[in-house]
């Protein structure tokens, strides 16, 4: 009896040395990075406000920059809450689409369009956050990308909000102008953004912050107004609609959002102190995520609950299909921007090598 004690607790030895070696393994299965750098290390344009430390080395190989994706420095958090937020659209529009005929409901199509913008934004942030090091180039060819993914999702919030959340009242004032004013405020809001990441060097900072935040306030004020007044309806009349709740939520989340986007809170109080977690930035990620994420509720809800006042709504004016045809001209004329502003970018660096 007492050998065959000693045989078990052996294997049970060998099997916690086996564990052990578990990080090991993991850490020869991938080739060792270089070492992250201080802000001194780097040229300027990578360097954020009183970050100091776990900036990565420019110039290296993509696969670098593509295994940085494991590894601790200070756009690890930044990725991650965008590409795992990513993974979680992509699991939410497998559920829907269990229950939601995508193909052959047409009023489906601007739930369906929201998705996409959604997942799209998400998707080309992380990829913004992850491959922007390599140079000083790509820093700005990912983060035009960025701003790109930021417009469709712009124009997908506003179509949402305009087929499944909004009341008669407003319907009727806002018809004829809400969708096309919706997606010229959010190709503006990408000309911006482009405009003002390629002018930063000859501009102040808060004249950046300017390009980046009133072409986005602009265009959010729009797209939030038909949720704002079914809000402002709802608890005139004694609200008991939980989507009108997942609504405020969302509203509350990107406020917030929008704070930390505006003022990097709170490294400039703690200044080094935040440089891998704890950024601004990286709180206006997860405001904007939750925001998205309650917002996509919010949007289920009314799609299965107003169907009799949506469908009135927009009968006979096709608005799904146009919609459609005019989310896929905002995102050309965006991406066709970014290209522009991009081979400015190329001119000007191939002049300094000149």
């Amino acid at each position: 009896m007492a050998t065959v004690v000693m045989e078990q607790i052996g294997r049970l030895f060998i099997n916690v040395q086996q564990l052990r070696q578990i990080p090991q393994f993991l850490e020869s299965a991938f080739p060792t990075l270089p070492c992250t750098v201080t802000l001194n290390d780097v040229p300027w344009v990578f360097r954020e406000p009183d970050i100091l430390t776990g900036y990565r080395l420019p110039d290296q190989s993509w696969r670098y920059y593509f295994l940085s994706l494991f590894q601790r420095h200070n756009e690890s958090v930044n990725v991650w809450t965008h590409l795992l937020a990513a993974l979680v659209v992509l699991v939410k529009f497998r559920e829907l689409s269990e229950t939601v005929d995508f193909l052959r409901d047409p009023h489906a199509l601007p739930l369906f369009i929201v998705l996409l913008a959604a997942f799209t934004y998400l998707a080309f942030s992380a990829v913004a956050h992850l491959l922007s090091a390599k140079s000083e180039l790509s820093h700005y060819t990912f983060y035009f990308l960025d701003y790109v993914g930021v417009a469709t999702y712009q124009y997908g919030s506003a179509l949402v909000h305009f087929y499944y959340v909004i009341e008669e009242a407003w319907h009727e004032r806002v018809r004829g102008v809400f969708l096309p004013l919706a997606a010229f405020l959010a190709w503006l809001s990408c000309a911006g953004c482009c405009y003002g990441k390629y002018a930063s060097p000859h501009l102040p900072k808060f004249a950046h912050k300017l390009f980046q935040v009133v072409p986005s306030g602009l265009a959010y004020l729009l797209d939030i107004s038909p949720v704002f007044h079914r809000i402002y309806s709802c608890y005139q009349q004694g609200c008991t609609d939980a989507a009108v709740s997942y609504h405020r939520y969302q509203v509350a989340f990107f406020l917030v959002s929008a704070y930390f986007f505006s003022y990097p809170h709170p490294e400039r109080w703690l200044r080094g102190r935040c440089d891998f977690l704890g950024q601004g930035h990286q709180i206006f990620h997860v405001c904007l995520v939750l925001c998205t994420l309650v917002q996509i509720e919010a949007v289920r809800l009314d799609y299965l609950e107003r169907r009799p006042l949506y469908e009135r709504l927009h009968a006979g004016d096709d608005v799904a299909h146009d919609a459609v045809a005019m989310f896929i001209f905002m995102a050309c004329c965006s991406a066709l921007t970014a290209v522009l502003v991009r081979r400015r970018v190329y001119a000007q660096f191939q002049e300094k090598q000149d």
